[in-house]
């Protein structure tokens, strides 16, 4: 009885040290996402509203409206799909170094290429549009977090509905079909709330698979916070079609 009662005490500090360790992990990854989330939208509303740095991107038509962008304007907007493409062939073996970089790089560019909301739509409108998102984020990774069902197969359905979507919003450039734009919008909002719930739930596995490897967790870390970060972003996007009001 002394026995089973000694293995039950080690078990149970055993599972408070895991429990620890992945609140300590997780909280890792939400606080490099609020940092990135804060600089982001810091550097899109200097880009939007200081206009020495927004002639730098965009061109403005005679009554200030924005017409078009500068190629400094397309090299940023760019930056974000060549930092993400380029480190799935150049990091083949990541570091802790080599992920963050990555991961505050394309935090860095992604804002810079979306001053352009402050230029369509309302600064209040966008403001709201970004508690209503955060709202929704934190419901969305708590229940990813807090779930016993198994989400991967959810995960791999709405990974191929993410690439329909590009798809539909590539032809979509081309058709300029109002109706199809509104079942991009709406599929987005969907998709995109569904992977915050699955890569949350991801990163809350990846942490029992990693063992207590520091460096890999450092990887995971900047790797999580990256993930989150670009459904949070889309997310947002999405959201301001549907409640964004225009200047």
């Amino acid at each position: 009885m002394s026995d089973f009662r000694q293995d039950t005490a080690v078990q149970g500090r055993a599972d408070m040290a895991t429990d620890a360790g992945l609140r300590g992990f997780m909280l890792g990854v939400y606080n490099k996402l609020a940092l990135g989330l804060v600089i982001s939208g810091a550097l899109a509303w200097v880009v939007g509203n200081v206009p020495s740095v927004t002639q730098l991107l965009y061109v403005a038509g005679p009554g200030g409206a924005m017409v078009g962008m500068t190629p400094l304007g397309w090299v940023v907007q760019f930056a974000p799909l060549v930092l993400l493409f380029g480190s799935m062939f150049l990091m083949r073996r990541p570091t802790p170094v080599m992920t963050n970089l990555l991961y505050w790089a394309v935090v860095a560019t992604m804002g810079a290429s979306l001053g352009w909301i402050f230029l369509v739509y309302s600064g209040a409108s966008v403001a709201t549009t970004f508690f209503v998102t955060a709202a929704a984020f934190a419901g969305l990774s708590l229940f990813g977090y807090t779930t016993k069902r198994d989400l991967s197969a959810i995960g791999t359905f709405l990974i191929m509905a993410l690439i329909g979507l590009i798809i539909a919003s590539v032809v979509n450039m081309f058709l300029n079909s109002s109706m199809l734009y509104w079942i991009i919008t709406y599929a987005g909002v969907l998709i995109f709330s569904g992977l915050i719930a699955f890569d949350t739930q991801r990163l809350k596995l990846t942490y029992y698979e990693l063992g207590g490897d520091q460096a890999a967790m450092s990887v995971a870390t900047s790797y999580g916070a990256l993930s989150l970060f670009i459904n949070f972003v889309n997310l947002f996007l999405f959201l301001l079609r549907i409640f964004g009001g225009r200047d």
